[in-house]
Order: structure tokens, then sequence, then C-alpha cells
């Protein structure tokens, strides 16, 4: 079910990147899908998360509507309380509101884990251990030239975190993420780090050297960076396969 997972016994804070197996969807969905809810089954959706949230030991998995821009939602105790195994649908199951339409999640309740969900972009966790605050970010190339990460930063900073931890998961690589030269061109000048050419030469952008240099910017250090999804079968990506499904970053504050 995971490709990273971080036992949250040491410093109170649990991280995991998931893959595509453990789940039970079909399809290209194979099989733990947590997005495409418009597609996929939505009861195959549903026992996607209960796996998840009882592999982790949490009391819910919050996930937002995301769209590729910088708003930040705080996942409230009041949230938490109110989240049902089918909240992850949205107004996708009959009498449930719509989720909350951001790229980042932040929060501090403990046993609500946060969640991004990704096929190619970058998914940046981030934690706060002292001050028990965590943030998942959903960084694709138009949410990380926008700001996303920084906005999420001092998201995080207003509530009062000090020495922050990141983590980034499984992602489109710069070897691998091919764009026209203009478009890299335009990312290389908003953020210079994501400059890239692929393997067999072209023009690229690298979502993950762009968000490391965003963080060391904000004196935060990486601690991993997961593997390239258009080369790991064992990740959904949207390049090799534009029907697939989605794995997900998440974070959370142990009870």
């Amino acid at each position: 079910m995971y490709g990273f997972r971080s036992d949250p016994a040491a410093t109170g804070i649990g991280v995991a990147f998931t893959h595509r197996w453990g789940g039970v969807s079909e399809g290209p969905f194979e099989a733990l899908n947590l997005g495409r809810t418009d597609l996929d089954h939505s009861a195959s959706v549903v026992e996607n998360f209960a796996r998840l949230r009882d592999s982790l030991a949490v009391d819910s998995v919050h996930v937002v509507h995301q769209v590729h821009g910088t708003t930040v939602h705080e996942v409230t105790t009041e949230e938490a309380a109110g989240w049902s195994p089918t909240s992850p649908l949205g107004d996708g199951a009959p009498g449930q509101d719509p989720l909350p339409v951001a790229d980042a999640v932040v929060t501090g309740v403990p046993g609500a884990a946060i969640a991004i969900r990704v096929a190619d972009c970058l998914p940046v966790l981030l934690a706060a251990p002292r001050e028990r605050l965590v943030a998942a970010v959903h960084a694709g190339r138009v949410g990380l030239l926008s700001g996303v990460v920084q906005a999420t930063i001092e998201a995080m900073r207003r509530r009062g975190a000090g020495e922050i931890s990141a983590w980034i998961g499984p992602h489109i690589c710069g070897d691998c993420y091919e764009v026209p030269a203009t478009m890299a061109a335009h990312a290389a000048e908003i953020l210079p780090a994501t400059a890239a050419r692929t393997t067999w030469g072209t023009p690229a952008i690298d979502l993950a050297a762009g968000a490391v240099a965003v963080l060391a910017e904000a004196g935060i250090g990486v601690e991993h960076v997961g593997p390239c999804t258009r080369t790991d079968p064992s990740y959904f990506s949207h390049r090799s396969d534009p029907a697939a499904g989605r794995q997900a970053g998440v974070i959370w504050i142990a009870r």
C-alpha cells in the first residue's frame, strides 16, 4: 500500500506516500485508487479510503477538490468530527456538500490525516512536530509556479510553526517531464531550479528541484524524495495513462 511510510512513534507525526496496490478498484484504477471519484465506482473508492484509514490507524483521511491553485484549507476539530466514510466523494454522494476547493491542507487535529491526491504532480508534506501542526500540498506545475508551497508555509507560520520538516513523494521527474520549450523557459524564469532536459534531450521541468529550492529558501530541509511515477509501474501516472487513478501523500498527528 505504501512506497514510503514513517513511524509516528518518534516525533508524533506520521507520513505516508501510497502506491497503486492494496485496494479494490479495477481497470485503469487498479487497485488503490484514491481519486477519480467521478469515474471509478464509488463503493470502491470508499473501500480504498477505509483500508487506508485502518492501515494508518487514524480517525479520518481528509481530502479537498484540487484545482492547481494556492488556497490552503484548514481541517478543524469540527470538520474532523463530521467526516464520514463517504466524505471523500464530496457531492458525488447523495446529500453531501462539495469538497473544499484547495490545493493545500493544514491541520493540528490529532488523528485527522490529511491527503493530497496525485498522478505525476508533486505531493509535498510538511510538519512542525513541536507545535503539532502538519500540512499537505498539491504542487503541480501551475501551483508550484504560482506559489502554493510558499502559501502553505506562510499558513503554518501564522499558526505558530517553528522548525518545519518536509517530504516529497512520487512524481514525474525532470528526466521525464517533457514540455514545450516556451513552457520550460517560463518555469525557469519564475523558478530557475526547475530547468531540466529529458533523457532524450528535450526541454523539461523538474518539479522536485523547484520545490526543494523553495523549501530551502524558507529554511526547510527535505527528508525524502520519492521515485518517478512515469517510469515506476507501482504508481499511477497521467502521462503514461490519462485514465489512471490517483495515489496520495498523507500526513497526520498521532493521537
